[in-house]
């Protein structure tokens, strides 16, 4: 999964015209394809960034791909790849897709910045067309990637979770909306177009130039730990979210897939790990304060975010597991190479503040200003409904 440029954004705000044509030749045949090459021909969306990038990096390098197709909205970086250039919302993608046996679609726009509408018409739009386009294509399999956030963040739930566990998640956090509206379209879509088969793959916090509610929470200058709750981490990284889609492009493995590190580390474990000390607040205090700073627009992330920081969602990875699929990161190192990727970064409630505004408001002293805002507003408000 990419989060587009700034400016692709803006573009597709202001406008939702398919894109023309910008179809690139194909590129020259790799020096080991002298022998003919017997595996699937894959596309791939959103190829030019994110997941996407390093996935059609990896696929283009693998004996076990015949060839892969790249499609974006800019033409990245991997040369051995056959570039289109469209959005994916374009009905002329399924000219695209004629030859390819996979189909895995990594354009979503998760970003936190994003008009949450706008945000919505690009997901679900694109991962319609995908799957129309697919099926007319003559695609076989389309592998879809959404999260374990899907699962819900609830206290009752098991640790860790099986993949077909019931989707209880709710559309009150960034983006779970759109992801649970593509998990209804995958199970749909073989019903309407037999003979196409469809996988979802869910990781859990991915890590890896990524830029989530999740990983901005360890920018923060204290971890916000709810009373009473019990939180269990579970990174992903992205290079074995990458190798899981590939287990799933060569069909080692089918169906609802969850993916992330063995196990998982405990709250406690979190603090000693990153050296970050925890803010202690009541469940009320804490949601109700989100809540009211997200409806202000003081912070991008709405309140249904602070479950997924409060209740477990592990999952187990059972069938990628019994299909010989391993991890090569653990939590420990995933959550490391986090740190380090956050360092320097200064967020407070999801907000991200420049270098001076954190030096001025201070460790604790931003959070505070930041609820007490909050509190400012709830007491004008009461005022106002008592004249």
């Amino acid at each position: 999964m990419s989060s587009p440029d700034p400016q692709v954004r803006a573009a597709r705000n202001e406008s939702t015209r398919p894109s023309p044509d910008h179809g690139l030749s194909p590129a020259p045949l790799r020096a080991d394809e002298s022998i003919a090459v017997r595996g699937p021909v894959v596309a791939v969306t959103g190829a030019a960034s994110g997941v996407g990038a390093l996935l059609t990096e990896r696929l283009a390098a693998s004996e076990e791909i015949k060839q892969v197709i790249a499609i974006d909205e800019r033409r990245g970086e991997c040369a051995a790849a056959q570039w289109h250039i469209l959005d994916v919302r374009d009905p002329a993608i399924a000219d695209k897709l004629r030859g390819a046996d996979v189909v895995v679609h990594l354009a979503l726009d998760l970003d936190l910045e994003t008009d949450p509408a706008a945000r919505t018409a690009y997901n679900v739009r694109g991962t319609q067309t995908v799957l129309t386009a697919a099926a007319a294509a003559g695609v076989h399999r389309v592998v879809l990637c959404t999260s374990a956030m899907v699962y819900g963040a609830l206290p009752d739930n098991e640790l860790p979770l099986s993949e077909d566990a019931e989707l209880r998640a709710t559309a009150e956090a960034t983006g779970v909306g759109d992801l649970l509206e593509i998990e209804r379209l995958a199970r749909r879509a073989p019903r309407a177009h037999p003979g196409l088969n469809v996988s979802v793959v869910r990781p859990g916090v991915l890590v890896g130039g990524t830029d989530t509610a999740l990983t901005r929470y360890f920018e923060s200058p204290r971890l916000l730990v709810v009373a009473g709750s019990r939180p269990a981490w579970q990174f992903c990284h992205v290079e074995d979210l990458c190798s899981a889609l590939e287990y799933a492009v060569l069909e080692k493995v089918e169906g609802e897939l969850a993916v992330g590190c063995d196990g998982w580390l405990e709250q406690e474990e979190v603090e000693e790990l990153s050296g970050i000390r925890r803010m202690e607040l009541p469940s009320a205090v804490a949601l109700g304060a989100a809540a009211r700073l997200h409806r202000i627009g003081l912070t991008p992330s709405p309140a249904g975010d602070l479950a997924y920081t409060m209740y477990p969602w592990v999952v187990s990875g059972s069938r990628l597991h019994e299909a010989g699929w391993r991890p090569q990161w653990t939590n420990e190192e995933v959550l490391a190479e986090l740190l380090e990727e956050v360092s320097g970064r200064h967020t407070v409630a999801g907000r991200r503040l420049g270098r001076k505004d954190a030096t001025a408001a201070g460790a604790a002293g931003a959070t505070v200003a930041l609820l007490g805002a909050a509190a400012v507003v709830r007491r004008a408000r009461k005022a106002r409904r008592r004249i």
